[in-house]
């Protein structure tokens, strides 16, 4: 959509007045080929930032009501300059840092500190589309994503008139908590505006909320914004979701990454069997089989949990050595979903409530369990495989009748559509075409007919030209991702390979790049955790951890070609979540912010069972208000089977938080790895000490030989702080 400027606010005309000449010149800097004016208006202090011959931009460093005295200061270690900026009730410290490692970069950070208790005024926003004469109006260009509701604060936009090139515009939010706890205020939607007045705008407290004030002598983060700039428009969808995906990687790089946290993800899926196992609970009978309710004691059973958790479970017994006997007893009452009449599984069983309609799914629900069948099948399980093609032509002809493009929920006997849209965005289930890509492909996989990878392939071509607004619920944008890397290996067609970005980037665009400190969320961890559908308030257990087994296969599938940034923000998600998603598990949090009611018919929580709470909220909210997802057990298997590595004969277990690409025992002491993470990212590697066995003497080397010293040791592990990418080897005594 183009973005034309409307009407200017007093805000804007200030600037252009300050821009024809009634502004005072403070500092300059570089940034690559743009030059950056910092500059003192009546009531701003603004960076111009301009390329030669075309557009430019404003950025409001400060916004100040009364009189104020502006100087350079001198620059700290890092910064290109410093301003101090002193007025009759605080002081002002901007500082500023600007490169070209690759892309054109400027960050800006506010801090502000009062001289008297006070509350914050209501503030404009800070970023203006410039044209070649200065003027705010006369511009005209392209935003392509922004903030939505309390994810990462982005935007990202093009100006396209004057010619100036794209924009990715961050504002890094986990620099500001100590301002919204003291103010009482979330950053909702804070990022986006109307042409050409965008940015970020402060959020501040409504009137006469005197108890959320600043405190004298306090200093404040007021904004740190990331500016990442691309002086080339990119020419279609799929290069504009590559540009996006390398800007955003480019700004995640001065991000303040917080730490991560060792999980013991084996001890947690040893206790979540158990629990499946034998609490009253999690299973229940019907027609002399045991199935999975999906949330604790409620709900009725379906496949798509079902096979959530035969499939995790599966895994388990494998990496074990030895499967559960509640894998077999759960998957014996499998046939009892399938409709021989329809000649497809349906979501319940025959005997389901009259106050369900059993005839009424979810799109996405008809492929997510083939697509676990096929998981199963593709194992040689030769019931899964049986199942899998008995119900596969329905699953095509669902596809076709609604020229894949899916709409929210359909009957299944007749495909008569029950909701079409969702009422946030008016769209459907924009992201089940590329669920169905995976499946036809392990369909194609199974039985090499060319018509699957041929349905694949449509899947995928229908969801083109949907750009930023591919995105319905976070997992399925994830396998969308991961068909497109596929279909590219399979078909050596590159436009899949692109298509691939445009899913990463809408993903992306709908995560939490923030660590929250808001209300009850400082007992959690939120970084890089993404919420599970396009206009949920919540991050999911489930989408988390299906996503990160869509991105294993992604990482499989890719090769030196890959973008990156794209790399290294799906390496970085996955290392996150293994942190993060401990948080979910009742036992892990303080008992008074776990919410009292759970939604009607999603059963309790019961802390003394190792099932993950389905929500968490980055605005603070009480966890586990949608209920307690049984059908999330399988995420400690998931999280285990993929970080721990059993080293034979070695007294301990190999833990790393990348995916390790390969590993080779090349001595009786000596283990290659390789990892292909973030070419600047840090991963952890860690030794684990096995029960009733003693950790050895370990050196961690490079493959250019450089030692890595171990950062922390104690009686039950060792742990190293490697380089994300490359080839390590690892001995010991």
């Amino acid at each position: 959509m183009e973005d034309r400027s409307t009407a200017p606010s007093p805000y804007a005309l200030t600037l252009r007045d300050a821009l024809n000449g009634s502004a005072e010149t403070i500092t300059r800097m570089t940034a690559g080929e743009v030059k950056v004016h910092v500059i003192a208006s009546y009531e701003s202090i603004f960076a111009v930032i301009r390329r030669s011959g075309g557009g430019g931009l404003a950025v409001r460093a400060a916004f100040i009501v009364g009189r104020f005295d502006a100087r350079r200061a001198e620059a700290e270690s890092g910064e290109a300059a410093r301003v101090v900026v002193t007025t009759d009730f605080g002081e002002y410290v901007i500082s500023f840092s600007a490169d070209n490692e690759a892309l054109e970069r400027l960050r800006i950070t506010t801090r502000f500190t009062p001289s008297a208790t006070m509350l914050m005024p209501p503030m404009p926003r800070d970023l203006y589309a410039l044209g070649a004469d200065g003027d705010v109006v006369a511009t005209s260009g392209e935003i392509e994503a922004r903030q939505r509701g309390l994810n990462a604060g982005i935007l990202y936009f093009r100006l396209s008139e004057p010619p100036f090139g794209n924009v990715l515009y961050m504002q890094n939010l986990t620099a500001l908590n100590p301002y919204f706890e003291a103010t009482g205020t979330k950053p909702e939607a804070a990022v986006g505006g109307t042409w050409p007045e965008l940015g970020f705008r402060l959020p501040t407290p409504e009137e006469g909320a005197t108890e959320a004030a600043l405190v004298a002598g306090v200093e404040y983060v007021l904004s740190d914004a990331i500016l990442v700039l691309r002086h080339e428009a990119p020419p279609h969808e799929r290069e504009s979701a590559r540009q996006f995906l390398q800007m955003l990687g480019a700004a995640y790089q001065l991000l303040d990454l917080p730490a991560v946290e060792f999980r013991d993800w084996v001890g947690r899926a040893e206790k979540s069997a158990h629990d499946l196992d034998t609490a009253p609970a999690a299973t229940i009978e019907h027609y002399g089989h045991r199935y999975v309710h999906p949330y604790t004691g409620a709900e009725y059973p379906d496949v798509m949990v079902q096979m959530s958790v035969i499939a995790a479970l599966h895994g388990w017994g494998e990496w074990r050595g030895e499967a559960h006997p509640l894998e077999a007893q759960l998957k014996a009452g499998l046939r009892r979903f399938y409709d021989p009449q329809l000649r497809t599984i349906r979501r319940y069983l025959p005997n389901v409530g009259d106050d369900k309609n059993a005839d009424a799914v979810d799109s996405w629900y008809m492929y997510h369990p083939l697509l676990n069948l096929g998981i199963l099948a593709l194992g040689e399980d030769e019931e899964a495989r049986n199942l899998f093609l008995d119900s596969i032509d329905f699953a095509v002809r669902a596809a076709r009748h609604f020229k894949y493009r899916w709409p929210i929920q359909y009957d299944i006997t007749d495909f008569s559509v029950i909701d079409e849209t969702a009422p946030a965005d008016g769209r459907g289930q924009t992201d089940v075409g590329g669920i169905y890509a995976w499946v036809m492909l392990q369909a194609f996989e199974l039985t090499d007919d060319k018509m699957f990878l041929d349905e694949a392939r449509a899947a995928i071509d229908a969801a083109m030209g949907l750009r930023f607004n591919v995105n319905y619920q976070a997992n399925l944008t994830a396998w969308g991702a991961t068909a497109c890397m596929r279909l590219w290996r399979v078909t050596n067609d590159e436009v899949y390979r692109e298509q691939s970005y445009v899913y990463l980037a809408s993903f992306f665009h709908n995560s939490i790049i923030w660590d929250s400190r808001i209300g009850h969320a400082k007992h959690y961890e939120t970084f890089l955790a993404v919420t599970c559908l396009q206009d949920a308030p919540y991050m999911a257990m489930y989408e988390c951890f299906d996503t990160f087994v869509a991105f294993e296969r992604f990482c499989n599938d890719s090769g030196p070609d890959l973008e990156p940034a794209a790399r290294m923000l799906v390496s970085e998600y996955c290392k996150y979540a293994l942190s993060r998603a401990w948080y979910y598990y009742p036992d892990a949090l303080p008992a008074d912010v776990i919410a009292d009611q759970q939604r009607e018919n999603n059963g309790h929580v019961d802390g003394k069972l190792s099932f993950p709470l389905e929500d968490l909220y980055p605005d603070g909210q009480c966890a586990g208000q949608v209920g307690q997802e049984v059908y999330g057990a399988g995420a400690a298997f998931i999280f285990a089977t993929r970080a721990f590595h059993p080293v034979e004969g070695a007294p301990f277990q190999l833990f790393c938080d990348h995916f390790v690409r390969a590993m080779e025992r090349t001595g009786d002491r000596a283990l290659t790895i390789t990892l292909d993470g973030g070419e600047t990212c840090a991963a952890n590697l860690r030794l684990v000490r096995l029960k009733r066995r003693k950790l050895p003497k370990s050196t961690v080397r490079t493959a250019t030989g450089d030692s890595i010293r171990p950062n922390a040791t104690t009686t039950d592990r060792i742990d190293y702080r490697v380089p994300a990418a490359g080839r390590l080897v690892l001995t010991w005594e």
